[in-house]
């Protein structure tokens, strides 16, 4: 059984069996239909990141202790 795959590497995206470039520099906020990708949960969101990188979504993180 093959399981269904989101990864974000080397500038591209895949999903499936499908591939494509990926928009956004650091991968975080990847579009798929209306959802949004998190690299740091591995899964999506219903909105986009509101952070401006992944560093200040690390200093959100160790201040809150979680996302």
């Amino acid at each position: 059984m093959k399981l269904w795959k989101f990864t974000v590497e080397n500038d591209v995206v895949q999903y499936g069996d499908r591939e494509r470039r990926q928009l956004t520099p650091t991968g975080c906020n990847e579009p798929f239909r209306d959802r949004y990708w998190c690299p740091k949960l591995q899964w999506f969101r219903k909105e986009s990141c509101p952070f401006i990188n992944q560093r200040e979504c690390a200093n959100y993180q160790d201040m809150c202790g979680s996302l």
